[in-house]
């Protein structure tokens, strides 16, 4: 097969493409805005913040409920601190050292992350294991609760347009 059998006579590609109007790139735009990091950052603060209190109320303990709010902040602390060092990365000058930046800032959350872990008992006084461990692992789930409510976000708007 030649390389330009795909082209059209006159030199054209015959794929269906359609160029957009001003108002349409408009309305692309406004249905496809990406999820703000910071957004989900406050979403976990939130959760983590009820999850203690839940595991505070639901079993009368409040080493419970300062063990699962350290649970939460071992995953909010290092998301903050990741989120602040890729808004810095924004001005990298080449997708090259952005990835790079990326990739270190995503070890510095992995490590900061396993760190408090290992603080732990020493941080929290008669810390109650499961409490923590559900503090964390609720607290992480907001980045899948997050991309699972933008997904649906843009398939309603793709059925509205």
């Amino acid at each position: 097969m030649a390389p330009d059998a795909d082209l059209d006579s006159d030199g054209s590609d015959d794929l269906d493409f359609k160029r957009l109007t001003a108002e349409e790139v408009e309305t692309l735009r406004r249905s496809s805005r990406p999820v703000s990091a910071w957004r989900i950052v406050g979403l976990q603060v939130v959760v983590g913040f009820a999850v203690a209190l839940l595991a505070w109320v639901g079993t009368g303990s409040q080493v419970a409920g300062w063990s699962a709010a350290y649970g939460a902040l071992a995953v909010v602390l290092p998301a903050v601190i990741f989120v602040r060092g890729l808004a810095r990365q924004q001005r990298a000058p080449d997708a090259g050292s952005a990835l790079g930046g990326f990739f270190v800032w995503e070890g510095v959350k992995i490590v900061l992350t396993v760190a408090m872990l290992f603080a732990a008992p020493r941080v929290v006084l008669d810390l109650n294991w499961l409490a923590l461990l559900a503090g964390f692992v609720v607290t992480m789930k907001v980045y899948w609760v997050a991309m699972w409510l933008h997904s649906a976000r843009n398939k309603l708007v793709t059925k509205i347009h």
